[in-house]
């Protein structure tokens, strides 16, 4: 996972994709690639999908630059918003063509199916894109099942910033499923690429 980069990261790497840098392309890519492949495949569960989802995103940057406002956040959350955006609406398009194709299922079905891997999918933004001292901390309880006492030893925090961090952290994750799937993008994040 990439490490959170300075808001003047973004800053210049915007810049620089701007003026047309294709190494700056090749570097956001470096840094962000496994991400994106990361959040699609969590959508889609398809490799080749997943690819061509890193593909479009990636071009889609490279070709709206101006596009990431920086005060909506990290270039990371940008990223993986647009991610997120095209991956839903990649598993939309191909459900919706399988029904009209099959005419097994109905349109409840695939809207539910839909929101479930919107939902996991935000869940993964959501965590990717926090603060990285939430995220340690959330890691360590979750993936290694420490306790808030065991995550202020293991980040050298008192038990009171762990349980803080903990804490945030959790209601953060709490509001993956409570965002309407549409209109909770900026413009252009919700469309295909």
């Amino acid at each position: 996972m990439a490490k959170d980069a300075p808001p003047r990261w973004d800053r210049k790497m915007q810049q620089r994709l701007s003026r047309g840098e294709a190494a700056a392309l090749g570097e956001l890519y470096d840094r962000f690639a496994s991400l994106v492949h990361m959040l699609a495949h969590r959508v889609l569960d398809d490799d080749e999908a997943a690819d061509q989802v890193t593909r479009e995103v990636f071009g889609y940057i490279w070709e709206n630059p101006d596009a990431y406002d920086p005060k909506q956040g990290s270039m990371r959350s940008w990223v993986a918003k647009i991610t997120n955006s095209q991956a839903v609406y990649r598993l939309r398009k191909t459900e919706a063509a399988a029904l009209a194709e099959s005419g097994e299922g109905s349109t409840e079905e695939l809207e539910q199916k839909v929101r479930r891997a919107a939902v996991a999918a935000r869940a993964d933004y959501i965590v990717t894109s926090m603060p990285a001292p939430l995220r340690a901390a959330l890691e360590l309880a979750y993936f290694q099942r420490r306790d808030y006492r065991q995550t202020a030893a293991d980040l050298g925090v008192t038990e009171d910033e762990a349980r803080r961090r903990l804490r945030l952290g959790l209601q953060l994750l709490s509001t993956a499923n409570t965002r309407p799937l549409e209109g909770s993008s900026p413009p252009g994040y919700g469309r295909s690429l």
